[in-house]
């Protein structure tokens, strides 16, 4: 191990990658065995299982709009309140992102892995049983509150049972769970829809399921593998708290986690990036199966299926991008960043001139192609630099921060983009999300050249002190 302290860097973004510093020690092991096989896959189903209960809304928005309708709501206006308990759920859910990140750092992981199901579930069977807005409005609100504390618990556990020198690998594979978890919870409700579900039908069903996932996390997950009888695994030593000794006990204190991650510039400019590309992912991820059913002209069935394409084609973005991750280090993340959302500008422009008649594939491709592109270098955010600037100690508080910076901008994916729809049509809402991803693809760049600069003048300065 080296003796050098003072040469450690202060941010864990810096441009060299984790491979450059192989701090390692006696009570540390990297060896994977049935037991993290075990653990990984338990967080991937049971995020998974996340998403029965909460793409349920996005699918059955069709169904519940003409289900208003019924009652006396105009389509146009039960879509815009739709949009609006929408967003009043997602504000909620970034708001519990900084609580529950800070909440999983401090009184572990699994804890809230286990919460956020338990509290999923109840909400969204009160939505099932609901009549009417308000009911729709507080079941929504409450089950995103308690879906805010699953990803940060995921993380949390990860960062104690993996690993650094596999972090995007391992974040990779986890991050599947809200893709392709996503992509099977919609397929499996396209489904259901075609033989005949109704939308209450759709949330029981998903309460069920995730229900069921509850169960099997908590009589098998662990949150750490000393519970197993295994060693920890080597954190990231350049880590914003790699210079600081903070106790070894349960609970650290908030400060002493706070402090060094709000003082990096670095840990901000991926706020930054968060915010853009998390209003992108949320616009889709909701309003993907009403534009291909109001707009485009498929079915409901067939609009909920293609709909699942998005985190489909963003799972295989994700796995490219994990592998990518760890071949090159951490300014090579920043690349990837770079590259994917570029690309998807290119692409959202191209969607914004798509005619509502015509082949429907054009559309469901180029939909497609944009979750290939946004989706893998979106997963880096709040999994592997997350996990990579908090190590064990902070890894939940940094995914709670950036994820929650994140989902503030998400907020107007559900309200603002239903009036824009409403307002100005399709194309102009895909021209603004195209605006959007142009500048968060610049900020990636920045980032980027930053991180290049500090590791030129890093490797100086070793040079110099070796010299």
């Amino acid at each position: 191990m080296s003796s050098d302290k003072q040469d450690r860097p202060q941010s864990p973004v810096s441009g060299n990658s984790p491979h450059t510093h192989p701090e390692t020690s006696a009570s540390t092991s990297t060896a994977f065995t049935r037991w993290h096989f075990l653990t990984i896959s338990l967080l991937v189903l049971g995020y998974s299982g996340y998403y029965f209960c909460r793409s349920d809304l996005s699918v059955v928005m069709p169904l519940l709009i003409q289900d208003l309708g019924r009652h006396g709501i105009p389509a146009s206006v039960a879509q815009v309140r739709i949009g609006f308990f929408a967003s009043a759920g997602v504000l909620a859910y970034a708001f519990g992102k900084f609580l529950f990140g800070s909440l999983a750092d401090l009184f572990g992981g699994r804890n809230n892995f286990l919460g956020g199901m338990a509290g999923a579930v109840l909400f969204t069977f009160i939505f099932a049983l609901g009549g009417g807005l308000p009911i729709f409005t507080f079941a929504w609100i409450g089950n995103r509150i308690f879906q805010s504390a699953g990803w940060v618990g995921l993380v949390k556990v990860s960062s104690r049972w993996f690993s650094y020198s596999i972090y995007g690998t391992v974040m990779a594979v986890l991050s599947l769970s809200f893709l392709f978890g996503d992509a099977a919870a919609r397929e499996t409700m396209a489904l259901l829809l075609g033989a005949g579900m109704g939308w209450r039908g759709i949330f029981f069903t998903g309460a069920g399921l995730l229900a069921f996932l509850l169960i099997a996390n908590l009589i098998l997950l662990r949150e750490t593998p000393k519970e197993r009888g295994l060693p920890a695994p080597a954190t990231n030593p350049l880590n914003v708290y790699a210079a600081q000794t903070l106790p070894d006990a349960k609970s650290p204190g908030i400060a002493a986690i706070l402090r060094p991650l709000l003082t990096s510039r670095f840990f901000w400019m991926v706020c930054g990036l968060s915010l853009g590309t998390t209003l992108l992912r949320e616009t889709f991820n909701l309003w993907t199966p009403t534009y291909f059913s109001a707009y485009v002209g498929l079915t409901n069935a067939e609009a909920a299926s293609r709909s699942a394409l998005f985190p489909l084609f963003g799972g295989v973005s994700v796995l490219l991008a994990g592998f990518l991750s760890d071949r090159h280090g951490l300014n090579g993340r920043s690349l990837v960043l770079f590259g994917g959302l570029a690309s998807g500008t290119v692409c959202l422009f191209l969607l914004a001139q798509v005619p509502g008649a015509g082949n429907p594939w054009i559309p469901v491709g180029l939909v497609a192609l944009i979750g290939f592109l946004l989706m893998g270098p979106h997963s880096y955010l709040a999994g592997a630099m997350s996990m990579d600037f908090g190590g064990e100690k902070g890894s939940a508080t940094a995914a709670g921060i950036i994820d929650g910076v994140g989902y503030l901008a998400g907020v107007l994916s559900g309200d603002t983009m239903a009036r824009v729809t409403v307002k100005y049509g399709w194309r102009n809402a895909f021209m603004a999300l195209a605006v959007t991803c142009l500048l968060t693809a610049l900020l990636s760049l920045v980032l980027a050249i930053s991180q290049r600069r500090e590791a030129q003048q890093r490797h100086l300065f070793e040079e110099n002190a070796r010299g």
